[in-house]
């Protein structure tokens, strides 16, 4: 299913009411749904002409599903409960203010009745739009549905993941804020449009890499996989808290792009030798070293000899429950 006919099955599942005071009438701006070029042939016309074009056509599209376009008080609308944007360029938001002074907010975002405080609003999708038409002092031109918050998320993943270009990092850190708000991975990979093994890797590298270190980067839009899979494995077992203290206080760092900072952190962390103390070994009454005990900033290590102490390590493991109740019990977790 393409994420126009995703996000229209959204919009139009359920019949409900529009809150008391939106209007009903079509507005009068937004053309009636037409016959549309295919997608190949406006992606030969350019990457922004084709996002243009696919937004008027999905706005378009949920107009003639017999969802209104009403105007509401920005100070009415909140963001939406989980974010998926790490950073925005000034550039592009002076260029979308400008925009909408001069030629008027032709999308309208997707908003939801606010689902524990009447008479607000929660977005969707279009937090951009939101932020310009605020700044200008004008209305803002919505959709207004009621959505469950996994319908929300789905729409707010699919719109912003097609034509905004959610980063490689944005996407990790978008998944594991999903699953660790309870989202199952089927609403996950609807939202991000992944199979379910990509959203497997996505999410181990999205939680390997510590969110610290992820706003400090930014969303590195040119930054793919492989190389914060790289990042993941090199930041085991490094003091990158370190790492990352120096380099915020150097202008050098604060003031790169996204993917140059990507670059300098990279580099200082290949720089550097993992932040691990060496091996202490443990003895048994008779002196024999019967294990090695490795530390360093995310792990510890426990490794049994065992031609000295032959099924020990298992002896260890079948006590695990035991200790970790003991190990809660001092912590008073209970």
């Amino acid at each position: 299913m393409s994420r126009k006919d995703t996000l229209r099955a959204l919009l139009t599942a359920r019949d409900r009411q529009l809150p008391v005071g939106n209007s009903d009438a079509p507005p009068a701006n937004v053309p009636p749904p037409k016959q549309h070029v295919r997608s190949g042939a406006v992606g030969a016309m350019g990457k922004s002409l084709g996002k243009i074009a696919s937004a008027v056509e999905e706005a378009r599209a949920l107009v003639s599903s017999g969802t209104s376009v009403v105007e509401l008080d920005p100070s009415l609308v909140d963001i939406s409960f989980v974010s998926d944007r790490l950073d925005g360029s000034p550039d592009d938001h002076r260029a979308l203010v400008e925009s909408i002074r001069d030629h008027g907010q032709q999308i309208p975002i997707l908003v939801r009745p606010h689902p524990s405080e009447a008479g607000r609003y929660q977005v969707a999708y279009g937090h951009r739009r939101l932020r310009a038409v605020t700044e200008l002092g004008r209305k803002v031109r919505a959709i207004v549905k009621a959505l469950s918050d996994a319908e929300l998320v789905v729409a707010q993943g699919q719109e912003n993941s097609a034509r905004l270009d959610l980063s490689y990092i944005e996407k990790a850190t978008f998944a594991v804020v999903l699953e660790d708000r309870g989202f199952d991975r089927g609403v996950i990979m609807a939202a991000l449009s992944l199979e379910k093994t990509q959203l497997s890797r996505i999410i181990s590298i999205g939680r390997a890499i510590p969110r610290p270190v992820v706003e400090a980067i930014g969303s590195a839009p040119k930054t793919g996989r492989p190389r914060w899979a790289a990042l993941a494995e090199l930041l085991e077992g490094h003091d990158w808290r370190r790492a990352l203290v120096r380099l915020t206080g150097d202008d050098n760092f604060s003031k790169a792009d996204s993917d140059t900072r990507f670059a300098i952190f990279d580099a200082a962390i290949r720089s550097k030798p993992a932040a691990s103390l060496e091996a202490e070994h443990w003895s048994d009454p008779e002196g024999r070293q019967a294990a090695a005990i490795k530390r360093s900033t995310s792990k510890l290590t426990l490794v049994v000899n065992q031609k000295v102490a032959p099924d020990f390590g298992e002896f260890i493991v079948a006590e695990l429950p035991d200790l970790y109740r003991r190990y809660a019990a001092s912590k008073g977790t209970g």
